[in-house]
């Protein structure tokens, strides 16, 4: 009879993501990990087989949270304009870009823009215009966040929102 999980792996993805967003790539292992949850290392291996696995499978839990988060804003915010979505989104905004090697991981991203980019769309009136709308700011909006930690503060949605509009 198998054991009881006394970490879950959602903790064991919470530590991963902390990790990746505090040391990059080199700051998970299963040592790491292990330290961070009081798993044994070895368990660690056998839930996840490889170092890699457990990455991905971090990951890719940090984009279905992040979908779930998506769709709780866009229904929160059905009464409000494309830039009142994009500020809910703001909380629950996606997770590290994904590998572009990993398919997987590009199309939880892919899925996760979608759902964004067709609820802009539907604020800009549907249709191709809302479509083409949508798909600009989206891009702008992810653009900004790239940008604002390294002080590029002088672009604001707003204004895009106005011009799209």
């Amino acid at each position: 009879m198998p054991r009881t999980k006394l970490i879950s792996d959602d903790t064991v993805f919470a530590t991963v993501t902390t990790l990746l967003a505090q040391g990059g790539e080199k700051a998970v292992s299963f040592a790491t990990v292990a330290k961070a949850t009081g798993l044994a290392a070895p368990t660690l291996v056998q839930r996840f087989k490889t170092r890699d696995g457990m990455v991905k499978a971090a990951r890719i839990a940090a984009w279905e949270r992040a979908e779930v988060a998506a769709r709780a804003a866009i229904d929160a915010t059905a009464d409000k304009g494309p830039q009142g979505l994009l500020k809910a989104l703001e909380a629950a905004s996606a997770p590290h870009p994904p590998g572009a090697a990993d398919a997987d991981l590009m199309r939880c991203a892919a899925r996760w823009r979608a759902i964004v980019e067709s609820a802009l769309a539907l604020r800009f009136g549907g249709g191709e215009k809302g479509r083409e709308a949508a798909t600009l700011l989206f891009a702008a909006w992810q653009g900004q966040r790239a940008w604002q930690p390294a002080g590029g503060k002088g672009f604001r949605l707003k204004d895009a929102v106005r011009r799209l509009a």
